[in-house]
């Protein structure tokens, strides 16, 4: 299914436009090591691959960023003319992160004013070209850097990430409710590590619970996009800076990647032509 043209969301949440992108998506999580930046990476790269979307991926996880290495990106990037950064690609997906401006094993140790400062430049002072979607993956939590991102780009929606347990799902309804208070949509929530598949006899085992993300987006009247299990390919796949809807598209778990990214494109064009947000109730 194309979604080349599609319109940008009537009502967003006002905030930075950036020339050029149509839509932009931020992929968020309530706590850290939920599997967000392994969403995220996967989702644009199926969008770019399977859809034949023009995608950018932004790491705005200044702290902690991993987007260089499971894109397999490196090198400090270049500027234009207009001495706009040239974001890196690789799978068809246009990557910008904080990990290509410090060396590789340099801690960033900065004052949220900076922090601020560094995402505004990474958004506004790249040079993204026309794209359908620019995918945001977000810093875990819901703090100052979070708040400030939601307020300052014109995000289209918001994905929730989380893992079945319990202590996952109430920072995930946390994320839910802070995108709400400033006006973002919530396009949906992601349960990952749903279950671990034994290698051997494919079995599946509820390590974190069973069916707690599902449970909570049917609470929150939020749309479910469905889960994806724990399978030592992904880690692999992480690894080596090759995202598993590229390296194995026929896998099940790529397969998940990808029912998840048209469930994206089918909820974009349902809020585009609704044009209005849905309530959240908790």
């Amino acid at each position: 299914m194309g979604m080349r043209g599609f319109s940008a969301l009537a009502g967003k949440a006002k905030g930075l436009q950036i020339p050029g992108v149509k839509d932009i998506i931020a992929v968020a999580s309530g706590k850290g090591g939920v599997g967000k930046s392994t969403t995220a990476v996967n989702l644009a790269a199926a969008l770019a691959n399977r859809f034949q979307l023009a995608v950018g991926l932004l790491d705005a996880d200044v702290y902690g960023p991993s987007i260089p290495t499971m894109m397999k990106i490196s090198g400090k990037p270049e500027a234009n003319e207009d001495m706009k950064m040239i974001p890196k690609e690789n799978y068809g997906v246009k990557c910008m992160s904080m990990g290509l401006l410090v060396e590789k094993d340099q801690p960033i140790v900065w004052r949220g004013p900076m922090v601020m400062s560094a995402l505004e430049k990474m958004a506004k002072g790249v040079e993204w070209g026309k794209l359908d979607i620019l995918v945001v993956d977000m810093p875990p939590g819901t703090g100052d850097a979070q708040l400030t991102i939601s307020q300052r780009l014109q995000l289209s929606g918001a994905i929730i990430v989380s893992t079945p347990q319990d202590i996952a799902l109430l920072d995930a309804r946390r994320g839910a409710l802070m995108f709400s208070k400033v006006n973002v949509p919530i396009v949906g929530i992601i349960e990952n590590m749903s279950c671990f598949k034994c290698p051997h006899c494919d079995k599946p085992s509820y390590i974190f619970g069973e069916g707690g993300a599902k449970r909570t987006a049917a609470e929150m009247s939020l749309d479910y996009l469905g889960d994806i299990p724990i399978e030592i390919n992904i880690r692999t796949c992480c690894d080596e800076g090759v995202p598993i809807v590229i390296s194995s598209p026929e896998s099940a778990s790529a397969r998940g990647y990808t029912d998840v990214a048209q469930k994206v494109i089918d909820k974009l064009q349902e809020l585009a032509q609704t044009q209005h947000r849905p309530e959240i109730s908790f």
